[in-house]
This record gives C-alpha cells, sequence and structure tokens, in this order.
C-alpha cells in the first residue's frame, strides 16, 4: 500500500488573524488604527508545508483535527481550493487559531489560542496507521496532539521529519519530535549554540539531516557528521513578511530528499523557497513552484562556481 500519496503532513491545520503593527515590541497604546486591515485567513505550520509540497508536484494529504466552525470551514476550503486531500477529524473545541502581529520588515509575534484542544484528544490510531502506510513520509507539527501519534508512526517503518520551530533546546515537550524523526528542522532563534543542539539531536535521536534556519544568515546543516553552512539567497522580490518561511524551506527540502538529492542541495531547495515565501504578504498564501525552485537554484550554484 505504501507509495500511494508522497507526504503526509500531520497537525498543524489552523487560522491566522493577521494584523500589521507600526512596530515590533509593540508600545503600550489605548489603540491603534490599523490601515492595512485586519484580515483573518487559513494558514498555519501544516497547511503551509502540504501547500508548498504540491506547489513543488508532490502527492500530499493532511491530517488534523478541525472544529465545526467558520475558522474550520476556511482551512477546508484552501485546501479544497489548492486540490489537497485532508483528513479532518472532528475537534469540539474548535479549529485552532492565533493572532499574527507583523511589523514593518517582515518579523512577527504570534499569540496562539490554546483554548481549542483537550489533553485527551487523539488521532483515530485506524486512519493514523491507515494513512502512513498509503505514503512515501511523514511530517509532524508539535501541535497537539500529535506527539501521541509518534509511537505508531515509527511502528510503521515511514521516514519522519518535524519542525521544531523556536525551540531552545531544553524545553521537555519537543524532545519526542526531535528524537523520532529522521529529518529535523527548528529555527535559531533561541539557541545559544545551534551546533551543539544540532550534534545532540543526531546523539540522542534517529536522525540524518538536522537544519537549523537563521534568516537572513542562511542555515545550518548537519549531515553525514559534518556541519554545513547554507547562505541566504536574495529573495525576488522586497521582503514583506517572514511568516511562513520555515515551512516553505522545510516543504523544499522535502522536495529535495523525497526526489533522491543530497543533503546540501536539499537545503539549497530551501533556502530559495524560504527566500520566495518572504515576499508573500500573511494575508496570502502561496508557494513557489518546482521549475521555479530548479531554476533558482541552477541560478544559485552557477553564481557561486563562477565567483
Amino acid at each position: 500500500m505504501t507509495g500511494e500519496t508522497d507526504v503526509l503532513v500531520l497537525g498543524g491545520a489552523g487560522v491566522d488573524t493577521i494584523v500589521y503593527v507600526p512596530q515590533l515590541p509593540l508600545p503600550y497604546a489605548d489603540s491603534y488604527m490599523i490601515d492595512s486591515g485586519i484580515r483573518t485567513r487559513a494558514g498555519q505550520t501544516g497547511d503551509f508545508v502540504a501547500l508548498g509540497l504540491s506547489a513543488l508536484g508532490l502527492r500530499t494529504h493532511h491530517l488534523d483535527l478541525l472544529g465545526d466552525d467558520p475558522e474550520g470551514d476556511l482551512v477546508r476550503a484552501l485546501h479544497r481550493e489548492r486540490g489537497i486531500p485532508l483528513t479532518a477529524i472532528p475537534q469540539p473545541a474548535g479549529t485552532k487559531r492565533a493572532v499574527n502581529l507583523v511589523g514593518p520588515d517582515g518579523r512577527r509575534l504570534s499569540l496562539y489560542d490554546t483554548s481549542r484542544a483537550h489533553a485527551d484528544d487523539r488521532f483515530p490510531e485506524p486512519v493514523l496507521q491507515a494513512l502512513a502506510g498509503a505514503t512515501r513520509h511523514v511530517h509532524v507539527a508539535i501541535t497537539h496532539p500529535c506527539a501521541h501519534a509518534l509511537p505508531a508512526l515509527r511502528a510503521t517503518g515511514v521516514s519522519l521529519s518535524t519542525d521544531l520551530h523556536d525551540w531552545d533546546g531544553e524545553n521537555p515537550y519537543h524532545e519526542p519530535f526531535a528524537h523520532a524523526a529522521d529529518v529535523v528542522f527548528l529555527s535559531a532563534t533561541a539557541l545559544t549554540d545551534p551546533e551543539r543542539t544540532m550534534r545532540r539531536i543526531a546523539e540522542r535521536g534517529r536522525a540524518e539531516a538536522v537544519v537549523v534556519t537563521a534568516g537572513a544568515e542562511g542555515a545550518l546543516l548537519l549531515a553525514d557528521g559534518a556541519v554545513t553552512r547554507i547562505p541566504a539567497l536574495t529573495p525576488p522580490a522586497p521582503v514583506v513578511d517572514s511568516n511562513g518561511a520555515g515551512d516553505a524551506f522545510a516543504a523544499a527540502f522535502l522536495y529535495g530528499r523525497l526526489t533522491g538529492e543530497p543533503p546540501v542541495r536539499c537545503a539549497r531547495y530551501g533556502a530559495v523557497a524560504g527566500a520566495y515565501a518572504c515576499t508573500v504578504p500573511s494575508t496570502e498564501t502561496a508557494a513557489i513552484g518546482r521549475e521555479e525552485l530548479l531554476n533558482r537554484v541552477d541560478h544559485a550554484e552557477t553564481e557561486t562556481v563562477g565567483r
């Protein structure tokens, strides 16, 4: 049955309300006038990874808990419009949602509504096993209740990836994800010693590749015991928002891995896709296509060789 889809994305479906603010941190004031408007759209980490994978031509399926509410309707509509199969398990607490405050430089502050989950939430085992058994790879978001699915996923033998986002290298919640995945992504934001954290992940878990992204400073890739610096690339248009850049990086890296590319080239795919994502406003959902990705990577590699 394995191979009916290329990637199963587990978790991370939800809705964001986007507010462009004059600066971050936002100084206290009684009120602010938001001339650009306040907009709500579907798209959290799992949605963006699924969109990125699908835009690159990979057969993608998304599984998560969704509420019977307007936010859930937005998520369902997004997947329907993009032709991405979605298995939505009913969530009585409602669909995940967040408010993103976005500064003029594209940085953001996210406020997550943690009331829309229950401690006993679980993915139905038969559904999880059937979908995992029909895919080449599973990308696991760190949203609840994905941690509880890790043992069942590992038992299927399917390869796993995860994004730990702004993990500080110490919070125990992230450790099961870090140690179960074959490919681990995380941000450098909260790390004091990125290389040390990368090596600890590889030593304590099963990761074949660990990637730390650092925005304009590029990324670090740990593979085959060696750390390689991956330079950031100039975005194809002005930077307007960093939201979704890490998800785009992960999707493009996985595209490279699933098409047989070596880790360094996979990371270059990620750098190109991440740069592209920074040019897309938070109020929109757009991902780089396969032809543009490959052209930009070839161009970047040609420039590097010519220096």
